[in-house]
């Protein structure tokens, strides 16, 4: 029997005038998509975050280490200020998996994302190989489709500002009505310091990422 475990990722949640905006546009985006016939799997507004780390299933054992970890590597992070703006999709708008909201002035987010995944492979976690790109996932499709024709007319689209102090330890549970996001550990930044680490063996990851990028994307 294999250990118990969890479905993990580390992400920043957007502030409520962003996931207001982001959810008023996606509404237009809806109607648009029924009346082209297309079917988009819509993420719940209070779901609405950026990625930071997909870690995958977790041992439950190591979840503990994990936190360590992260915490660890936002220590003397400064508060995370950015803007969510513009529509786009995963590989393309061509041939869409994922349509997202992306993210302005995400340099420290980016920084902030590399030292985490730093931290996570020094407990066995496989380094991230693609680029970071910073953004909101708004909806997902079962099959890749064109969305350019849905989404232009919106795709200059710009949202609100957001701000964060902290980053925050998700547990994702897959259930019929789609992803559920329940809140582990809220990670605040705070002066840097040593902080123990706990070691864990090697950590099996799955083939999906929670920002709805499949792992064959990019590789």
């Amino acid at each position: 029997m294999s250990a118990p475990g969890k479905r993990l990722f580390v992400g920043v949640r957007v502030s409520v005038a962003t996931a207001n905006a982001i959810a008023a546009c996606a509404e237009t985006l809806a109607r648009r998509a029924r009346d082209a016939g297309l079917d988009l799997k819509w993420v719940a507004p209070a779901n609405y975050h950026v990625t930071l780390k997909f870690l995958g299933w977790t041992r439950e054992d190591a979840v503990g280490a994990v936190r360590d970890a992260i915490d660890a590597a936002c220590a003397g992070s400064q508060p995370l200020r950015f803007r969510c703006a513009r529509l786009g999709g995963f590989p393309s708008l061509e041939n869409t998996s994922v349509l997202w909201a992306g993210v302005e002035d995400g340099a420290a987010l980016g920084e902030l994302a590399a030292r985490i995944d730093r931290a996570c492979a020094a407990l066995g976690f496989a380094p991230e190989r693609r680029a970071f790109h910073a953004h909101v996932t708004v909806a997902r499709l079962r099959e890749s489709r064109p969305l350019r024709e849905v989404v232009l007319p919106m795709a200059e689209q710009m949202f609100s500002e957001s701000r964060s102090e902290s980053v925050t330890l998700f547990e994702s549970e897959t259930k019929s009505s789609g992803s559920v996001y329940r809140e582990l550990h809220r990670i605040a930044f705070k002066p840097a310091e040593i902080a123990e680490k706990r070691q864990t063996g090697a950590l099996q990851l799955d083939d999906e990422t929670d920002d709805g990028w499949p792992r064959k994307h990019g590789q």
